[in-house]
């Protein structure tokens, strides 16, 4: 397993330095940082694709199989989301069967759209943070069930933001090891992590820096793999930073040369 931290100008400098070690950089589909961030390290493209809003109709597909071609990235990535802008008239914590058939299927066609490109073996799917009523995605697409089937009927592998897994357990009343238990772990080929922390309203916000509920749950999955019990990813992300306005305050190198390091030592022994 590789580790990669989101690309970013502190990032950038702390490994020029030599003051973190990393196998790639984590990059966002923007041409222009994917050729900035390979001049250091390998980047590994992280595309903005998402799969049940009917959004896949103006995806670029010639700058994806640029970006493919030009750098090691194994997989194209989609987002398994439903927005409640996108399904009118559907309350964001619907569980009514019509609903979820709704959302599967428009979940699956847009699924095998992308698997007609590029084949089953080289699309993942990534699990998205669900906030309950008050959100705008509906709860369908974060059920552990639906995102089971998809898996087993298009062939496609899992993309595990661990994260977001806790978010959405939060936000169903589950444990944090319950609700991604219930994923479909055998499917993992790529994984992300970042730091969720408690708002002053109670609602959780990840892309933080980790804390130490953040360190046990990545050792707790962590054991999974190694133990051969869940799928094997080719590469761990470390969310934290980035570029632009949306970063400020939270891309403090302090935090990268002190957190990068610790979690390069936990992911080469798996």
């Amino acid at each position: 397993m590789k580790l990669a931290i989101n690309y970013s100008p502190a990032s950038a400098a702390l490994y020029r330095q030599g003051a973190i070690v990393l196998d790639a950089f984590k990059v966002p589909d923007w041409p222009n940082l994917v050729e900035e961030a390979s001049l250091l390290c390998a980047p590994a493209v992280h595309f903005s694709l998402q799969a049940g809003n009917g959004s896949l109709a103006k995806a670029n597909w010639k700058l994806i199989d640029a970006l493919l071609a030009a750098t090691a990235t194994p997989y194209v990535n989609l987002h398994l989301e439903a927005h409640t802008q996108d399904y009118p008239g559907i309350p964001a914590d619907t569980q009514e069967p019509g609903h979820v058939s709704l959302v599967y299927e428009k979940l699956l066609s847009d699924i095998l759209a992308v698997t007609s490109r590029y084949g089953a073996e080289r699309v993942i799917a990534e699990n998205i943070p669900y906030h309950g009523a008050r959100g705008e995605h509906l709860r369908p697409c974060i059920e552990p069930r639906l995102i089971c089937r998809l898996l087993e009927e298009t062939g496609i592998g899992l993309l595990l933001d661990i994260s977001h897994a806790r978010i959405t357990a939060h936000s169903l009343g589950l444990s944090d090891k319950e609700y991604l238990s219930q994923l479909p772990t055998a499917r993992i080929r790529e994984m992300h992590i970042a730091g969720v922390h408690t708002l002053p309203n109670g609602e959780l916000k990840d892309h933080l820096e980790m804390l130490s509920e953040d360190w046990d749950i990545l050792a707790w999955v962590l054991e999974r793999i190694q133990r051969k019990e869940w799928g094997h990813p080719w590469l761990l992300a470390f969310e934290y930073g980035g570029c632009g306005s949306i970063f400020a305050g939270r891309t403090n190198p302090l935090i990268i040369g002190e957190q990068a390091p610790r979690l390069y030592a936990m992911v080469h022994p798996v």
